[in-house]
């Protein structure tokens, strides 16, 4: 195998001893690696303390109970959305509502927003390089609301052909709705040079940015977009959270999405007047515990540092890279933003389900499939690939390890 780079920004072996995850992977010879981070992240101790101590000594309903335990309750939730509010640098917590994902943040944007004022014929712009996420629910949309969907081709680099996005934008469409870091490429879209451009036009801007956060310093106010959407579980957080950011004058003006409780100021039997942002779009008790252990997380990802885990991973990928070309049979299609950890790659005459499942054989989790990116891996007329996916607490012997896995597949298939 190759020698290791000589040093990584971040000590992967060290971060480890943080994720009681890694704990557990090593009871069994040989480890396991992990390498499916874009699916989802491990969590840190402290974010599961942080879940634990909210039920062991701060379990209460928020918002509604005057009771102590309920305001400590309220307090750390709210203590959750201003960490938000500060990391992606909103202009207020009334511009943060917290769902329970990166897909349901992108339907209530096209419900409550698109929907009551798109119709007859309105086109809407999306792109092929989206995630299943930011595709299905505008095709639900344009059928119910007989819209027609656009969409921005891939050149065959991965990235995005700004030039047709120039021309698609000047037939002013309804709405953009684009991913900022591709799933399956690593492509990093230029977005404030985009929303720039589509602003120009008119066009309003949703970002799926479920791939971007975890890796890259976003801030909403600098990149100018209208919404953009993230989920906390690919990012040490807990699963069932996540986050919609949108300008506070478009909330405002935006129906609720769910109807129930403290979505509501008040209500008779006659109808129901709404309460304030950002509660009016938190119908019903929300994932107390999870949104608390997501503040967490997000105070873990401060102390380390984005631009220390952007360089691990930088060092990550292009050694990765590197150790793949070694492979025989090994095609990495796209070597695009190495800084966010994503690496596609297939092997000639096996099918990359069957390199998983070696690869599983051998302790050793990847992703093999359409990454929920059906279109986009069938404009490259690919069946699917497989997908090593790192982060912080990966080093260069997980990918020693995920390399001798490979050339134990294309020994057993060939």
């Amino acid at each position: 195998m190759m020698a290791h780079p000589d040093h990584m920004r971040i000590d992967g072996d060290a971060v480890r001893g943080d994720f009681p995850f890694f704990a557990y992977a090593e009871q069994e010879s040989p480890a396991l690696v992990y390498l499916d981070n874009a699916a989802t992240t491990q969590r840190p101790a402290c974010v599961l303390d942080a879940v634990n101590d909210f039920y062991i000594c701060h379990n209460a309903n928020i918002h509604r109970g005057i009771h102590r335990m309920a305001e400590e309750a309220t307090a750390a939730y709210e203590q959750a959305r201003a960490d938000v509010c500060s990391f992606i640098n909103a202009a207020s917590v009334s511009e943060i509502i917290f769902t329970r994902g990166t897909t349901e943040s992108i339907n209530l944007v096209a419900c409550s927003y698109a929907g009551p004022i798109l119709g007859g014929g309105c086109d809407i712009l999306l792109t092929q390089m989206e995630h299943h996420s930011n595709l299905v629910p505008w095709q639900m949309l344009a059928r119910h609301n007989n819209l027609r969907l656009r969409f921005v081709p891939v050149l065959p680099d991965g990235c995005l052909d700004m030039d047709r996005l120039d021309i698609e934008l000047r037939a002013c469409p309804g709405l953009l709705a684009l991913a900022h870091v591709s799933n399956v490429t690593g492509c990093v879209n230029p977005i404030r040079e985009i929303v720039a451009l589509a602003h120009h036009h008119g066009v309003p801007v949703l970002v799926d940015g479920a791939q971007a956060v975890p890796h890259l310093a976003v801030d909403v106010r600098e990149l100018g977009c209208d919404f953009y959407a993230f989920s906390a579980h690919k990012m040490l957080g807990p699963t069932g959270v996540g986050v919609l950011y949108g300008r506070e004058a478009l909330l405002a003006e935006m129906p609720p999405f769910l109807g129930g409780g403290e979505m509501i100021h008040a209500v008779t039997l006659d109808g129901f007047t709404c309460n304030e942002l950002p509660h009016k779009f938190e119908a019903g008790t929300p994932n107390i515990a999870g949104v608390i252990g997501f503040g967490a997380a997000l105070a873990y990802l401060k102390q380390i540092g984005l631009d220390a885990i952007r360089a691990h991973l930088a060092e990550l990928t292009g050694y990765a890279w590197d150790a793949l070309s070694g492979v025989e049979g090994v095609r990495v299609p796209w070597r695009l933003s190495p800084e966010c950890g994503i690496v596609s790659f297939y092997m000639d005459e096996v099918h990359p389900h069957d390199v998983a499942q070696v690869a599983d054989d051998l302790r050793v989790a990847i992703r093999a499939g359409h990454m929920c990116a059906q279109p986009l891996i069938t404009a490259f007329d690919l069946p699917s690939v497989c997908r090593a996916s790192m982060y912080l607490y990966n080093t260069a012997s997980d990918i020693d390890r995920l390399i001798e896995a490979l050339q134990a597949a294309r020994r057993y298939f060939t």
